[in-house]
């Protein structure tokens, strides 16, 4: 089940020196609500800069939805100072208005209360808008507002050369892409333990399946509280972020190539079923174009390749360019637990796991072999904690108990939490082994377990607005760290006048624009 990765382990601790470095970033969204935990309908507030151009605080889907961005840090606890921060400044500039601590969203009677994130009035800012309205009329914009946790993660160059015996960034471009894309592979087929130990939504607010067809076997309490029992994270289920018509696309990640080629042709691909929908109403547009895909972005995935784009460039674009520079895990629900969003045992879990990806052979895998792995995710995903669980691996038809194939997992990962912490020379990565691998055997230490039961014990809401409140007065209350309150002042102004210069700087009309630029 678990591939035999002792030699590459072998080698991991004869050469400590290549994890020295690694790089990492955090993206966290978050709806702001009001008092009573309903959708706030104010605007992005002033104080916190322009949504366009702020390095740190932007907006995702919605008007509602704030997005906080950390610079790439090569120290967890930093990364995490500075999170907390941005989160510190928010808490001070938002009024009464608070961050809801879930995943999945609570208090929204209709859609229509669901605001589309506003970028002023430069093409690009008017384009983004009006992606969001195309996501809308076609998924809906409930699922849009849906709130995760992102993890960049990048090994160091030294990792590179040390495993793959190449001289730089430049000329190795593709055997470190072939390194990253054999990550991503073993990432498909175990990434299931992040739900598993991470999932924190099992539970939703009833008005979130408003005139929605469900075939959950849901169980409701009194409170307006839906739920499955052993149910990790639905936020990750069908129910959730995910997009059925994408299923199809057979987009591999075997190598770059192909990869590049496969999600070029989704995004050039017209779809019978959003031609229906019109890219335009009178004056009035619905969606960039009908083609399966908008742009890039669109492609739903528990994990990306990235590069940092230039000026102008596609994602795909800078990944021919330049290789795979890092990736993108998109597995984590919000943490309830952490005023952040996120913690640092999560992180370094993360760390472990990516690295083991990266070591653990690979076989490439086809597009069904990538929906057999869909399979084995929603097992866990809907039933993750159920007694007796069993998981496959790709589409065999064998499979094996979960907590034995989750302790086989980490008993491997502990390696590489000793070779990291010998680097460092502390051991916080076994502890986070030790304490983790407990909930193999006692999956009521699971953070979803844990959060149902207290949801059950005060109801959804309640929760979710006690944690709001909670948190909020916590991050009032605490002093900086990391940025200064001149450095967050001076961001604001610059992000503002970075916009008025975009807006100032068009010169083709949004027509001709969207013509240039949103394909179709």
């Amino acid at each position: 089940m678990i591939p035999d990765v002792s030699e590459a382990l072998s080698w991991l601790e004869a050469h400590p020196q290549a994890l020295k470095g690694i790089r990492r970033g955090i993206e966290r969204e978050t709806l702001r609500v009001t008092a009573d935990g309903s959708l706030a309908a104010t605007g992005h507030p002033q104080a916190l800069g322009s949504a366009l151009t702020h390095k740190w605080v932007t907006t995702d889907f919605a008007e509602a939805l704030l997005e906080f961005i950390t610079p790439v840090d090569d120290n967890i606890d930093h990364l995490l100072t500075f999170l907390r921060d941005i989160h510190r400044h928010v808490a001070r500039n938002i009024g009464e208005e608070r961050m809801w601590p879930f995943s999945m969203p609570c208090f929204i009677e209709s859609e229509q209360d669901i605001g589309l994130a506003q970028y002023g009035t430069s093409n690009i800012g008017r384009m983004k808008t009006l992606y969001r309205e195309g996501l809308k009329n076609r998924y809906g914009a409930l699922m849009q507002a849906i709130s995760g946790v992102h993890y960049n993660f990048s090994l160091p160059l030294a990792f590179w050369q040390a495993r793959l015996g190449i001289e730089d960034a430049a000329s190795g471009k593709e055997e470190i892409s072939a390194g990253y894309f054999k990550l991503i592979r073993n990432y498909y087929r175990f990434g299931w333990v992040i739900p598993y130990l991470f999932g924190a939504s099992p539970a939703i607010c009833s008005s979130f399946l408003q005139g929605r067809e469900t075939a959950l076997p849901f169980e409701r309490n009194d409170k307006g509280m839906c739920y499955l029992p052993y149910a990790t994270s639905l936020r990750l289920s069908d129910l959730g972020y995910t997009n059925k018509s994408q299923s199809n696309l057979g987009i591999t990640f075997n190598d770059l190539a192909t990869y590049v080629k496969g999600l070029k042709q989704a995004i050039l691909t017209p779809s019978e079923e959003y031609a229906k929908l019109g890219v335009k109403e009178g004056d009035r547009y619905l969606q960039l174009n009908s083609n399966v895909l908008q742009i890039e972005n669109e492609l739903y995935a528990p994990i990306r390749p990235k590069r940092v784009t230039r000026s102008g460039e596609t994602p795909s674009d800078a990944l021919l360019r330049g290789g795979i520079e890092y990736i993108e895990v998109r597995s984590l629900d919000i943490n309830p637990f952490s005023p952040i969003g996120v913690d640092a045992n999560q992180a370094r879990f993360l760390d472990l796991f990516l690295i083991w990806c990266a070591l653990a052979d690979a076989p490439e895998m086809s597009s069904d072999e990538l929906v057999c792995t869909r399979h084995n995710w929603n097992r866990v995903i809907l039933e993750g904690r159920k007694p007796g669980q069993t998981i496959g691996i790709g589409c065999e038809t064998a499979r094996e108990p979960l907590d034995k194939v989750g302790k086989a997992l980490f008993a491997d990962l502990r390696r590489v939490a000793e070779v990291l912490d010998s680097t460092n020379d502390n051991k916080q990565y076994q502890l986070v082994c030790d304490e983790l691998v407990e909930a193999f055997d006692n999956p009521d230490l699971t953070y979803s377990a844990r959060i149902l039961q207290a949801m059950k014990e005060s109801g959804l809401g309640n929760l979710g607005l006690a944690l709001s409140e909670q948190y909020r007065r916590m991050l009032i209350d605490e002093p900086l760290e990391v940025l200064t309150e001149d450095q967050l002042s001076q961001e604001r102004e610059a992000s503002i006048q970075r916009q008025k210069e975009l807006e100032a700087s068009d010169t083709l009309s949004f027509e001709a624009f969207l013509a240039r630029n949103a394909g179709g």
